[in-house]
Order: structure tokens, then sequence, then C-alpha cells
């Protein structure tokens, strides 16, 4: 009966929308058939499932909810306590961690909690450049975190791979307080034993920021960060197909007095609520809880084994079209590509590609002498296409697209381009198809059929 309700709930909701508010009504059906229409190849973006976005469109947004279960502020929140346990404890179980903080309002709000939370200003931050596949949140000049924080950044070697051996000479030289590991943009693994190595050479914290392949550790096929960084954050939205939003675990480290006299679980605990944040985002919270389940599921590793096995087909196809490929292939997700060759930046790439509605983003390569918001690179990621279960085939179709564009694209400055009308109308139309043929969400087929989802 109750679940009754919250379907019916759910159903006057949009009627009203749709009754009340047409203009709004309208442009979210445009966006459903934009996402529809679009074959989505950012390396940032990936997909929800339905029963996650429900759940983020439920009555628990109107829970006031500041401090954690069991000791809240306002009272009414003893639901909400067991779905945050319940997230919990799938954080815990779907990472094999300690310590887990389900409340953090993205991947950026999860970095800024540890570095604000462990440091103080003018304290020395030793983290991967934003050129070499870092981000924003790891000391960029535009974050608060380049302003806050005296930064220095590791690089990478001539083969486009993470510099260890130079990271850790610039520890010793640099004597950081904090040391950041994760990427980006970085298409290869990641040897996070051995930045803990060089953290505790110099006795500074590590901090693992494993946003774009949360999901390729969880499902064991990249190393995991967990017991070697002090801590680790992520996003909830790439790769392990729930809402926006952010984690942060911990492993051996977790109940480790180091810097004072409280674990520094608690300290983070702290740090979440009350010092950075105030109520939390229950029905986010709940959205999370429900992804999490599905990434312990069997069908989850398939998921994520066929990421990797599709962005290294990309990567393989569009190597052969003559594309040049940062590092010459991919580990993870993501496919780095330099358009120099084509004669064109990386933003007009972007919009050319879009004019045909492939989905992708400019992006900054080694040695980039383009500003950001044009830059060089292109970068391509898998999640969303392979979640709609583009396979093989497709994927090389998607790369004879994306090179049909790029080799067909006229700069006419670093921002402006022109694309021939006739190979414009062809891809589109391709692209199209394969939309049709791969709908989103594609799980209806599954619940016409009455299969039983496990996600």
């Amino acid at each position: 009966m109750n679940d009754q309700r919250l379907a019916a709930f759910a159903a006057e909701g949009f009627a009203l929308l749709r009754l009340q508010d047409s203009t709004l009504d309208r442009l979210l059906a445009r966006e459903h058939e934009r996402q529809n229409n679009s074959l989505n190849l950012v390396a940032a973006s990936g997909l929800a499932h339905p029963s996650v976005v429900a759940c983020e469109s439920t009555v628990l947004g109107n829970v006031v909810s500041e401090g954690y279960p069991g000791k809240r502020f306002h009272a009414g929140c003893e639901v909400l306590d067991e779905i945050e346990q319940l997230a919990i404890d799938r954080a815990k179980a779907a990472f094999k961690a300690q310590y887990a903080n389900v409340q953090p309002h993205s991947g950026t709000s999860a970095n800024q909690v540890i570095l604000f939370t462990l440091l103080k200003p003018g304290d020395r931050i030793l983290s991967l450049d934003l050129d070499s596949g870092g981000h924003l949140t790891h000391g960029a000049p535009a974050s608060a975190t380049g302003h806050l924080f005296q930064i220095r950044h590791y690089g990478l070697n001539p083969d486009g791979l993470i510099d260890y051996e130079s990271a850790a000479r610039l520890a010793v030289e640099f004597q950081p307080h904090l040391i950041i590991c994760g990427a980006s943009a970085y298409p290869r693994i990641v040897d996070f034993a051995r930045f803990r190595s060089i953290a505790d050479s110099v006795s500074a914290y590590l901090l693992a920021d494993i946003s774009h392949i949360a999901g390729l550790v969880a499902a064991g096929l990249h190393p995991s960060p967990v017991d070697h960084a002090h801590f680790t954050t992520m996003s909830t939205y790439k790769q392990l197909c729930g809402p926006k939003g952010g984690l942060i675990l911990s492993g051996k480290d977790a109940q480790s007095t180091r810097g004072g006299q409280v674990p520094l679980s608690q300290r983070i605990q702290r740090g979440v609520f009350p010092f950075f944040q105030g109520t939390s985002h229950p029905s986010m919270i709940a959205a999370k809880a429900r992804a999490l389940h599905f990434v312990v599921s069997p069908e989850f590793k398939v998921l994520a084994t066929r990421i990797v096995e599709q962005a290294r087909a990309l990567a393989n196809s569009l190597g052969q079209l003559g594309c040049p490929v940062i590092t010459g292939g991919t580990d993870n997700h993501t496919v780095l590509l330099s358009m120099e060759p084509f004669g064109i930046s990386g933003l007009i790439a972007e919009k050319a590609l879009e004019s045909v509605q492939i989905l992708t983003n400019r992006n900054r390569i080694p040695n980039d002498m383009r500003p950001p918001h044009i830059a060089t690179g292109l970068r391509l990621g898998t999640n969303a296409i392979v979640t709609r279960e583009l396979g093989s085939k497709e994927i090389t179709r998607c790369a004879q697209l994306i090179h049909c564009v790029l080799k067909s694209v006229r700069a006419i400055s670093q921002t402006e381009y022109d694309l021939d009308t006739d190979v414009k109308d062809l891809v589109r139309s391709e692209v199209r198809s394969l939309c049709r043929d791969f709908p989103i969400p594609h799980y209806n087929t599954q619940i016409e059929r009455g299969a039983s989802l496990t996600l």
C-alpha cells in the first residue's frame, strides 16, 4: 500500500507540473529528448538509473537533517537515519572501507572538506598539474584551493605517464603537508601504493581523488587507494550510476590519531558538518544508497568491464583512423586526443561534434599552448554510451563518425569553424539512428518483458 502511495505521489507531481507550469514541463521534456538523441561521450558523464532518479524526487527533500544518524539537530529524522546508515554501510561494503561519509554535496565539496579540515591556510600541497590531468580542486589558480594554500605540481614523463620519480623529488624539496593523487583526465593506472610511500617519506597526508575511476575501483578493475590514502574522495554520478553528489572514505587510517587526540575519521565528520556544510540533501543520500546497491552486484562488474573494453576499442579505432591518442591508449574509460593534426582547437572540435549530437569536451593536454577555454585536446569517455549498451560494432562506428567530422572541419579562427552541410546531415542522421536503437533508459525493454532488475 505504501509503495502504491509513493508511486501515486510521483505521478501526481508530474501531472501537476504539466498542468500548472507547462513552460518548465516542456523544457524538462526537451532535455529528456536531447539526451535520448545524443551520443554522450563526455568522460565526466554517467547515466543514473531511473530508480536512482526516483529517489531524488521523493518527499525526503522536505526533511531538515543537520547532523548524523542518531545525532540530529531537528526532529523527524528517524526514517532518514535508517536511509543514511544504509548508504554508509553500502559505501563501506562497495569500497572495503572502514569509514564513509555520504553527505558531501559533490566531489569538489568532498575534496574541500579534506583540505580545509586537515590543513591550515598557507600549508603546502603537492598535486598533479591541471594540464597533466589534474583537477581544479587540486590547487589550480581558478579554485579557492589555489589561493589559500601553497601549491606545487608534479607532471608527466615524455611517455605521458605520471612521473613518480619527479613527484618524489618534489616532495623532498617542497615538504608538502598533503599530497593529492588521482586525476580528471588521465587514461592510465594510478599507482596509489607508490604515492603513499612518497607521502610517508615526507610525513604528508595522502588524498586520493577517484571521481573518474570510482566504478572501476569498486569493480576491482583498478587498484584501490582506500587503504593507501588517508582519505579517498569521489563523485557519485560519473561512474557509479548515481546522483550528483560526493563520498569520503577511509581505510586503515580511519582510527589514526595523527595530528591530535581525535581519530581522523571523527575530524572529517566534524569537517563535513558543521564546519563545511550545513543541512545534508536527504534525497541525494537515498539516491546514493540506491546506486551503491547496484555497485556491489555482478551486473555492475559486467558494466564496468565493458566500459574499459569499449574505451580501448574506441582508442584503437581512433588511432587507426589517424587521430593522435595521448599515451597511445587507455586503461580506464577516458580517451584523450590531440587536435593538432586537424589544425583545429579543442573548442572547435567540441562545438563541431555537438552540432551533430556527439557530446565531448575540450581539454588541455601536456605542453598545451592554448588557454583552457580553447585547449588543444579533446576528452572522450565511455561511461554513458556503454550504459546504453552500445557494443563494439557501434563503438567503431562512433569513432568513424568522430573522425569524419574532425577531418571535415575548417577552422576560421580559434573559436569559429565551418563544417560541410552534407557531412553534418549524414553524421547527424547516423547518430540519431544509433540513438533510436539504444534509447535512454535501455531498461524499458527489460521492464516490459517482466525481467527482474537487480540494479
